[in-house]
């Protein structure tokens, strides 16, 4: 495991590291208010997918533990109105969605009492996030069987154990494979504007010793081009069942320069990042985030004031760009249609009974 904990209960908070000190501080944040929680996830403070679902369930159990009403049926209307509330935090990532529906499939089973309901909703948070641990164990797993030695390695944004509940997507890939002793390097992207690789990924890498070289976004295309780069693993916000992939913005000019110069481009999410209802990236929606986040770094302004700018904060890459999908549950290659169903089987069936 990491040496850092992203997310995690302690009776009666929600623990967050704030990712926007890091890495400069390692600060702690304890909530004991569910908007707090909300608000972490909105700021930034915890960002990365699967983190977010994660910190989503705490943040409602949170909520449920924190109820003032004896009222069962009171309690759960509250409950419904923090489930609406952590919905609009961060709309790309489809594990927010994931997390706040299985909180609600718990609440809505039957309890004699609000001690026992809430409590049942704090046990299944927990679960969700030593769930999440092992899926990324997984994801590491099948993920180093296809990194051939002596790789070089690029990532963008962060999709390590900062994005997750621990171990990490596309960083977990990378972490099992330099623990299987490949003896593998890493080109870390930067990641404007928000800089999760230089701040982020950069900070994982060095935690672990593991050989990482940072680089700006509009380098790789230059060390592609010279043969610096062996595959390029990122993580997800959302897979579409077609096989397209939404991530941090960047993501879809890797995966055209992986494609041109015929380098895998794999992705790394767990199952929970999958969106059975959507049949393509086109309905995908993208966050737009504060434009001030382009024009100022730190807070100092790097633009002429009044200069207006824009930060989707996602793009799409198309399922023909993708080489693979990294899941828990094995690895999906095209087509993905296929395959993908095969991964969410299970998923798919159980959507279909409640359905």
């Amino acid at each position: 495991m990491s040496s850092f904990e992203t997310v995690y209960w302690e009776d009666p908070y929600v623990v967050l590291i704030d990712q926007t000190k890091l890495p400069s501080e390692t600060l702690y944040h304890r909530y004991q208010d569910p908007e707090g929680v909300a608000l972490a996830i909105e700021n930034m403070i915890v960002r990365g997918a699967p983190a977010i679902g994660v910190t989503a369930a705490l943040g409602l159990a949170l909520a449920a533990k924190q109820s003032k009403t004896q009222d069962l049926s009171k309690a759960r209307l509250e409950f419904s109105h923090w489930c609406e509330r952590f919905a609009r935090t961060r709309p790309t990532a489809v594990n927010l969605f994931w997390g706040i529906e299985k909180m609600k499939h718990i609440s809505d089973q039957d309890f004699s009492d609000t001690d026992t309901w809430s409590e049942a909703l704090l046990q299944e948070a927990l679960r969700i996030r030593e769930e999440d641990i092992s899926f990324c164990k997984k994801i590491g797993e099948h993920g180093a069987a296809l990194i051939k030695p002596e790789s070089k390695i690029l990532t963008h944004c962060n999709a390590g154990a900062l994005a997750t509940a621990g171990w990490g997507t596309a960083l977990g890939v990378i972490r099992s494979a330099f623990h299987q002793g490949k003896n593998i390097s890493v080109w870390v992207d930067e990641t404007r504007p928000f800089l999760q690789g230089a701040r982020l990924t950069a900070w994982e890498l060095m935690q672990e010793q593991i050989p990482a070289t940072l680089i700006t976004d509009n380098m790789a295309g230059y060390f592609i081009q010279q043969g610096e780069v062996d595959a390029i693993v990122i993580g997800a916000d959302r897979i579409a069942m077609n096989g397209d992939v939404a991530n941090k913005i960047g993501s879809y000019t890797l995966s055209v320069l992986a494609k041109e110069h015929g380098i895998p481009f794999y992705v790394a999410a767990p199952t929970s990042t999958i969106d059975i209802a959507c049949k393509s990236g086109a309905q995908i929606p993208i966050e737009e985030r504060s434009p001030e986040e382009v024009t100022q770094i730190g807070g100092t302004s790097i633009a002429p004031q009044g200069m207006s700018a824009r930060h989707p904060g996602f793009d799409v890459s198309p399922a023909q760009n993708i080489t693979a999908i990294i899941t828990e549950r094995g690895v999906a290659k095209a087509n993905y249609m296929e395959s993908l169903a095969q991964v969410m089987e299970t998923e798919l069936a159980e959507a279909t009974e409640r359905s």
